[in-house]
């Protein structure tokens, strides 16, 4: 498998009062351009510690990790990253909070109409065309997580990372999100890794799960390729066996496979 993003024995440790906290050990994962990696385990696994990680926003205590050939150093437009909270800038309109990631990365180079054009594309890839001119607290919660996609896909990101992006929102907005973000991972062919609690996005999303084990010094303990085709249609799913299937191997290990290891609080 090409390794286009590549973790090797990575280990994190964090200096507290308490002492020194392992939160990582013995990292190692390759991940192939465009696939999508789903994240999951209990709460303290260290999920989104190892998304800051691949984000460039924590270095590593031990190992290299490596984005298209070069040692991730610290953050960078090729790397996106779309947190639970949106994180809009409430004075400015959905349209100028896409438009400031673009100049900031686009704008040494491209005029002012180019700019425009690809916050407009930006926009109209998450289907917010009508929302541009509004504010933040002018629309919806979905709305806004989808604002928060928009803009981190307007900087052309070789890797897309997601910490829990819908995990705030309600049951039914959350569905639709999920559709369109497929819809989009197949349009943009974007690497994705995205950090979630549940199973079942991780099963309708992703092409491996990724399966932490319980904290402290969390790592990986297994990693299961969920072959369905796409597109995938959620309806589909529901009567598919092999789907079930998947989802019982991912609630087989959280539940019975960590059930004896204790959780970090």
């Amino acid at each position: 498998m090409e390794k286009f993003v590549s973790i090797e024995n990575v280990g994190q440790t964090f200096d507290t009062r308490k002492g020194r906290f392992v939160a990582l050990r013995d990292v190692n994962l390759n991940i192939a351009r465009g696939e999508f990696i789903a994240l999951i385990g209990h709460s303290g696994c260290g999920k989104s510690t190892l998304l800051n990680l691949i984000a460039g926003l924590t270095r590593p205590t031990a190992g290299v990790l490596l984005c298209d050939g070069r040692e991730i150093a610290g953050p960078g437009p090729e790397r996106a990253v779309v947190f639970q909270n949106h994180s809009l800038l409430p004075w400015l309109t959905c349209h100028e909070n896409i438009l400031l990631a673009v100049e900031r990365v686009f704008g040494a180079r491209e005029r002012k109409a180019e700019l425009r054009d690809r916050t407009l594309a930006a926009l109209e890839l998450v289907g917010l065309t009508h929302a541009g001119q509004k504010y933040p607290s002018e629309i919806s919660g979905g709305m806004k997580q989808r604002v928060g996609i928009a803009r981190a896909l307007s900087m052309q990101p070789k890797v897309l990372l997601m910490d829990e992006p819908f995990g705030a929102l309600d049951a039914l907005t959350r569905a639709r999100l999920q559709d369109e973000l497929m819809k989009i991972c197949a349009a943009t062919k974007a690497t994705t890794v995205m950090v979630t609690h549940d199973v079942d996005e991780a099963v309708l999303l992703a092409d491996r799960i990724v399966m932490m084990t319980n904290g402290p010094a969390a790592t990986i303990g297994e990693i299961l390729a969920v072959e369905l085709e796409r597109p995938r249609n959620r309806l589909e799913l529901a009567h598919d066996s092999r789907y079930a299937a998947y989802r019982a191997a991912v609630l087989e290990f959280l539940y019975e496979k960590q059930a004896s290891h204790p959780v970090a609080a």
